[in-house]
């Protein structure tokens, strides 16, 4: 038996009703990628493993140049150890004897067990105020610091207040030497490992402490404006008079 007539059974020419086209629904956003992808070469995608180190490099360089510069601009930072706080103590080994060694961040406070080759901080405050620098050597703006000591030392009273100086990541042979050339006379500590330094945060010279009888800090200077003796006298005055005032 034949199939009826427009059942579209095999039959071309049958005129049978129109089949709908199944809705397709289209994410507009990726139909917009589709649209712009078409006849683009495929993305070049670029390895930055290499580059890595160069950017981490670049931003180390950037944070430590911002740091210098705040501290030079400004002359305040978080090295040191601001006024109201307690000196950090130490004995380091001064330069112009033959004391050869790492300094002690735990160092005795009694004059028995002192060595007076070194330099002790727990002592020292015990005497007198102390105006305390830390430098670098081969740093002409550092090594004027302890110039200006130097010339200051001259003008106050030992009994008053004490000078004092410590070289930081500094050989022996090299602190001595240069303590021979530029005739430091006040005491000149070297921190051969660096372990002073790093006590005090210090991450740019001229830097000077001035604390009190005991050991207290009443003043921190950090910068260029230090220097001189010129500059660093009012102060070095101010401490005096604040400890006759007690």
């Amino acid at each position: 038996m034949s199939a009826p007539p427009g059942s579209g059974d095999g039959d071309p020419g049958s005129e049978g009703p129109p089949v709908p086209e199944p809705i397709r629904r289209l994410d507009p956003d990726r139909a917009a990628a589709g649209r712009a992808d078409i006849g683009a070469p495929p993305a070049t995608v670029i390895d930055t493993r290499p580059y890595r180190w160069m950017i981490g490099v670049f931003g180390l360089t950037l944070v430590v140049a911002i740091s210098i510069y705040q501290f030079a601009t400004h002359g305040v930072g978080t090295t040191g150890v601001p006024p109201g706080h307690r000196l950090h103590l130490f004995a380091a080994p001064l330069a112009a004897t033959d004391l050869d060694g790492d300094p002690n961040l735990a160092p005795p406070c009694t004059l028995a067990r002192h060595d007076p080759r070194a330099l002790n901080v727990c002592l020292d405050v015990r005497r007198a105020p102390l105006v305390l620098a830390f430098f670098v050597t081969g740093s002409a703006d550092c090594e004027r610091q302890v110039d200006a000591l130097q010339t200051l030392s001259r003008r106050f009273p030992a009994s008053a207040v004490q000078f004092a100086a410590v070289a930081v990541d500094a050989g022996h042979a090299a602190t001595a030497a240069l303590v021979r050339r530029r005739r430091w006379t006040i005491p000149v500590a070297y921190d051969r490992d660096g372990s002073v330094g790093a006590l005090y945060g210090v991450v740019i010279c001229p830097m000077v402490e001035l604390a009190g009888r005991g050991g207290i800090v009443a003043d921190r200077l950090i910068g260029d404006r230090w220097q001189s003796a010129a500059a660093l006298a009012p102060r070095v005055a101010a401490l005096i008079a604040s400890q006759d005032a007690r």
